[in-house]
C-alpha cells in the first residue's frame, strides 16, 4: 500500500508511521485501544505511550511527567515528535524511530500540528483522521468537563484538519459517531492491511507497547 504521496526517501524507514489525530472527543484514544487489544497477537506492530504533562485518568494512558522534566527530556532528545496543546506538552519517545528501522508499524496519538513533521521525519507515514458528528463531539467534551478547552464547532475543526494536514488518498478518515468497535473495526482493517503489506519475513521484535 506504498504510495508516492506517503513515500520519502529522506525520512526513517522502512516501518510505517501511522498518526492518529482528530478533535477532542472524537475517541482516539478509544479506538486504539480497542485495535491494540485486538491486534495484541502480532509481532510487527507498537501502539505508543505518549508522554504527556498531566495525570492519566480512565480515558487516557499515557506516561505522566511534569513540564520541568518535560523540558529536559526535550533538550536530551528524548522524543521523536512533541507539541504543546490546550497548556499541556506531548511527546512520543524516540525509542519509536527504532521500530520504524525495524520495519514494524508503529501506532501513535499525535495533533494535526505536526501530521506534516512525521511526514517528513517518517519514509512512510500514513494519517488516520478520527471523527465523530458535531452534536457527538459536544456531548462527549462535556462528559470528560474540557470546559478550559477552546469552543470550535466540531464542523470547523474538521474542515482546518484536512486543510492544514493534506489528507493523501493513502490516508483514511473514520467517522466514530455509533458504536466504537464499528470505528475500532475501521481502524483495524487500516492497520492490518499496511502490517500484511509489508514483506514477508521480515525480522521483528514481539509484541510492544512503547513506554
Amino acid at each position: 500500500m506504498r504510495g508516492p504521496e506517503t513515500s520519502r526517501p529522506g525520512g526513517l524507514g522502512p516501518g510505517i508511521f501511522v498518526g492518529v489525530m482528530g478533535p477532542s472527543g472524537a475517541g482516539k484514544d478509544t479506538l486504539i485501544a480497542l485495535a491494540r487489544s485486538s491486534l495484541a497477537g502480532r509481532a510487527d506492530v507498537v501502539f505508543v505511550r505518549r508522554v504527556v504533562t498531566r495525570p492519566s485518568d480512565e480515558s487516557e494512558d499515557h506516561l505522566s511527567t511534569t513540564p520541568e522534566a518535560f523540558v529536559r527530556s526535550a533538550a536530551l532528545g528524548a522524543f521523536a515528535l512533541s507539541w504543546h496543546a490546550h497548556g499541556h506538552d506531548y511527546g512520543l519517545p524516540v525509542e519509536i524511530d527504532g521500530d520504524i528501522r525495524a520495519g514494524r508499524v508503529v501506532v501513535a496519538n499525535i495533533s494535526r500540528d505536526v501530521a506534516m513533521l512525521a511526514r517528513v521525519r517518517y519514509q512512510d507515514a500514513r494519517l488516520v483522521h478520527v471523527t465523530a458528528p458535531p452534536d457527538v463531539l459536544a456531548a462527549r467534551r462535556a462528559a470528560r468537563h474540557r470546559a478550559s478547552e477552546a469552543m470550535e464547532t466540531g464542523a470547523s475543526r474538521i474542515e482546518r484538519v484536512a486543510v492544514q494536514v493534506g489528507l493523501t488518498p493513502q490516508d483514511v478518515e473514520i467517522v466514530n459517531g455509533g458504536a466504537r468497535e464499528t470505528a475500532a473495526a475501521e481502524l483495524v482493517a487500516f492497520l492490518t492491511a499496511l502490517l500484511d503489506g509489508r514483506q514477508s519475513g521480515r525480522a521483528c521484535g514481539g509484541f510492544a507497547e512503547r513506554a
